[in-house]
């Protein structure tokens, strides 16, 4: 007899706790796959002091593999679920597809940024749900206090150096304390021209700070940001975000570069696609955390509308304290509905709070005793140590450095503004170039662009430019003017953007990303322009380069299909735009484009939406039988050794 497969989707708190405790009780007894995006556990609640430089983004990444030995690990987001068929379809990293059978199904699939219909806060804003986001954060504030502190301009300065965080909770609390600390340090050291200092920001509808706590919580943490020069203001929020500022709901208007929202976060939508009871976009489940009239179906964590015991009539709210608790629960109820030990329902008491603010602040109620102060600071950083599975002593030494030496205020630039869109279901993942949107997951509202790209904006978060009115664009990836491009001006026609006009051999460019087909171009026409004044008809998407000799025969094997060259689909999202050939020196080399067409869609799961999509990147149709031989100065397809073999690395 086979043995019971159990897959649980997400490795967050819930996810991770299911999947530990899993493992310890069936003990070999059953098949346990998790799958996860990354290789690692998250630890949330030290998220703020990555941002603020206190501890590397590993000190804070539990390893899945390493600490769940008797798991097996699957990289890879679920797109679909079939109940009935009992599996679970799921794209990898590298656009790879598969198919996950279970006999028990654990949904812990987390949580996203809760986004609300505010003008631009999609386009200029970002969230705080992951690591690609709090390293975003580090650079994005090192860099405006360091430009702030080259500004002669006063009116420009202030605008970099003030730091607008929407929503007084948990987290931005932590993130507005954390943050001046940060910049106050670097300010120290650099002092700015005109004599001014980092303003930051705190803004929310409620009435206090972190309203769903104790209310001795909110006055101790509300004490030590006003005390930090934090500007706290409650009862407002944004009315509208531009590039330049925000416009506040009583009216007033801020002039910054940096909006982090805060606001809250909603279930992941990959629940929504079950056509099972909900409750606010959280899939209800009965006591024991699991699903009415599916008992193979369990849920647990911020995807689960569990049944608070101790309070009739309301649900546990979407925490890390319950969620970790929820997976232990869980674990239990699934071993006993597969004879391994008995149920139980999820009953907790409130255990009390910590909310880190910095150095020795911070804001407890350990057991219900109001703590403040240096002792606060213990108590939380004690139960952070005892609450990581894993890192203790990394972090440990990491606060011990932290306390004796200055913080290391660098950029390093590994994620850029467009990888972290603030409307992304995997807050987890950066965006990479060229990757396509993904209907029902990654659609964001209006005004943002498919391809995760901040509406208004190009890579790297600056102003698009090349937009219509004819300004040529200057944020490209590395947020420098394209000015060197083959034909000597800007170039105007990056992802979203409007045709080049100066592409080389002075012919506009009509295919790139957004916009028509390109004379020579992937899945263009051909280029009239180029030297040797034949047409280029070997480019992607017309006729192959690369599969024919000299004399223009092509080789067979290429039809054109999705599935022609056995690629995956969604190969493109995980591979950077290639590089410009243009100006490497080598003759005869179009360019090519940094996207692709908008050819076939990947077929949606059995049950439930497609979350992922991409177009194919296959060559086009077969050349003509009449195809003229390529001119002295155009790629002419392989080089040619002495013994007739093609150099290797060639295309």
């Amino acid at each position: 007899m086979s043995r019971p497969r159990i897959v649980i989707v997400g490795a967050g708190f819930a996810g991770y706790r299911t999947a530990r405790t899993l493992s310890r009780l069936t003990r070999h007894q059953a098949d346990i796959t998790l799958l996860n995006p990354t290789d690692y556990f998250l630890y949330l609640p030290l998220l703020p002091q990555v941002a603020a430089g206190i501890l590397e983004p590993r000190r804070v990444s539990v390893s899945l593999s390493g600490t769940l030995p008797h798991v097996r690990l699957v990289l890879g987001e679920a797109d679909g679920i079939d109940l009935d068929g009992h599996t679970v379809h799921y794209t990898g990293p590298e656009g790879e597809e598969g198919t996950l059978p279970f006999d028990r199904l654990v949904l812990a699939a987390g949580s996203v940024n809760k986004l609300l219909p505010i003008p631009g806060v999609a386009e200029h804003a970002h969230g705080f749900r992951g690591l690609p986001e709090a390293l975003y954060l580090r650079d994005h504030v090192t860099r405006q206090v360091e430009l702030a502190a080259a500004a002669d301009d006063r009116a420009e300065c202030a605008a970099r150096c003030t730091f607008v965080v929407v929503g007084a909770g948990y987290t931005g609390t932590e993130v507005a304390a954390h943050g001046a600390m940060y910049t106050d340090a670097q300010v120290r050291k650099h002092p700015m021209r005109t004599g001014m200092r980092p303003r930051w920001m705190l803004l929310d509808v409620a009435p206090r700070v972190m309203p769903e706590m104790d209310e001795r919580l909110s006055r101790t943490a509300e004490r030590v940001l006003r005390q930090r020069g934090v500007d706290v203001r409650m009862g407002t929020s944004v009315k509208e975000a531009t590039h330049d500022g925000v416009v506040l709901t009583d009216g007033t208007t801020v002039d910054t570069r940096t909006l982090v929202w805060c606001v809250g976060v909603r279930p992941d939508p990959l629940v929504e696609s079950l056509g099972l009871p909900m409750e606010r976009g959280r899939l209800l489940v009965d006591p024991h955390l699991q699903v009415p009239g599916r008992p193979e179906l369990f849920a647990c964590g911020d995807v689960a509308a569990v049944p608070d015991l101790n309070q009739p009539g309301q649900y546990t709210p979407m925490t890390a304290q319950h969620a970790w608790r929820h997976g232990k629960v869980c674990a239990q109820n699934v071993a006993a509905s597969l004879g391994i030990g008995e149920r139980r329902a999820y009953r907790h008491r409130d255990m009390g709070f910590v909310v880190d603010l910095g150095g020795a602040k911070a804001a407890a109620n350990p057991l219900g005793l109001p703590m403040s102060g240096p002792a606060a600071g213990a108590v939380t950083r004690g139960y952070h140590l005892a609450a990581m599975p894993g890192n203790r002593v990394r972090v440990a030494a990491d606060w011990l450095l932290d306390a004796v030496l200055p913080r290391q205020a660098v950029q390093l630039g590994l994620v850029r503004s467009w990888s972290v869109p603030l409307e992304s279901s995997s807050p987890e993942v950066a965006r990479v170039p060229g990757s396509p949107k993904r209907p029902g997951k990654d659609a964001g509202p209006a005004g943002q662009r498919p391809d995760g790209e901040e509406a208004g904006t190009q890579p790297g978060g600056e102003p698009a430019k090349g937009r219509p009115g004819g300004e040529p664009a200057k944020g490209r990836p590395g947020g420098e003017p394209a000015k060197g491009r083959p034909g000597g001006e800007p170039a105007r026609n990056h992802p979203g953007g409007k045709p080049a006009k100066n592409q080389p051999g002075d012919e506009p460019a009509k295919n790139q990303p957004g916009g028509e087909p390109a004379k020579g171009q992937p899945g263009g026409e051909p280029a009239k322009g180029r030297p040797g004044d034949e047409p280029a008809k070997n480019q992607p998407g017309g006729e192959p380069a690369g599969s024919r000799s000299h004399g223009g025969r092509p080789k067979g094997g290429q039809s054109g299909s999705p599935r022609a060259s056995g690629k995956p689909r969604r190969a493109v999202e995980a591979a950077g735009p290639p590089p410009a050939r243009g100006g490497s020196g080598k003759p005869g080399r179009a360019p090519h484009a940094s996207g692709a067409g908008s050819a076939g869609k990947r077929p949606t799961a059995p049950s439930g939406p497609s979350r992922s999509a991409g177009p194919p990147t296959e060559p086009g149709p077969e050349p003509p039988a009449n195809q003229p031989p390529p001119g002295p100065d155009i790629a002419p397809g392989p080089v040619r050794r002495a013994d007739g073999r093609a150099v290797e690395g060639d295309s």
